[in-house]
């Protein structure tokens, strides 16, 4: 926390904003001077932007992961399935909420209990489960927040799912990626729209999401 504190006294008037990842987006919530509804909502900030020496923090994963899955024509989900319990979780909690899905299905090990009151303060209200086939059926949108090779073990039960949004973008394709045989959205898409919310954030104008798009590719 301190080191963080110290490096954000330190940035001048050159600094338009920073784009942050674990564990900044949570370390960073105090040090804000003020922080939109969402991210005091999901409890993750992965943006901040510096403007009349104010921090003024931000969430842009949400926006990124709907747009991700509107690219691959998901525009709604009835039955969601969350994998993972942090961070990126929350924020997909948020996003499916935004997708009409407030009773998703989040699998996780142990009692996600910040993630639980963030979902509350979203209006959502997830069932806690522990992995088996059976949270699959009848699931139209699998979320997989889990880091590489996590959900490797599920993937011999996804061939028939109708979209999957795995966040990993290195390697991929995952494990749980080469198997869906629905829409497969990457995390590096989900990268590229979160990244040109950042844009718009930081700078005011649109972001020039096809160049970004090339640059992600390359």
């Amino acid at each position: 926390m301190e080191e963080l504190a110290g490096f954000l006294d330190g940035l001048g008037p050159e600094w338009a904003g920073l784009s942050l990842t674990m564990p900044l987006k949570q370390a960073v919530l105090p040090l804000l001077s003020t922080c939109s509804d969402l991210a005091r909502d999901v409890a993750a900030a992965n943006t901040v932007v510096l403007r009349d020496g104010e921090r003024l923090g931000h969430n842009t994963d949400v926006a990124g992961i709907v747009a991700a899955l509107a690219e691959h024509g998901v525009t709604t989900a009835e039955r969601a399935v969350v994998l993972g319990g942090g961070a990126t979780a929350r924020s997909a909690l948020a996003a499916l909420a935004a997708l009409g899905c407030t009773t998703p299905v989040l699998v996780v090990r142990s009692s996600p209990d910040e993630t639980l009151a963030a979902a509350a303060r979203l209006g959502v209200t997830p069932s806690v489960v522990a992995f088996s086939p059976a949270v699959l059926e009848d699931c139209d949108l699998l979320v997989s927040t889990l880091p590489p090779g996590a959900a490797d073990a599920v993937a011999p039960w996804v061939r028939d799912l109708p979209a999957l949004l795995d966040v990993v973008y290195d390697p991929w394709p995952t494990a749980l990626a080469a198997a869906c045989g629905g829409a497969v959205v990457s995390g590096a898409l989900m990268l590229l729209h979160q990244a040109a919310a950042q844009v718009e954030l930081m700078t005011g104008r649109q972001a020039p999401l096809e160049a970004m798009r090339l640059a992600l590719k390359a």
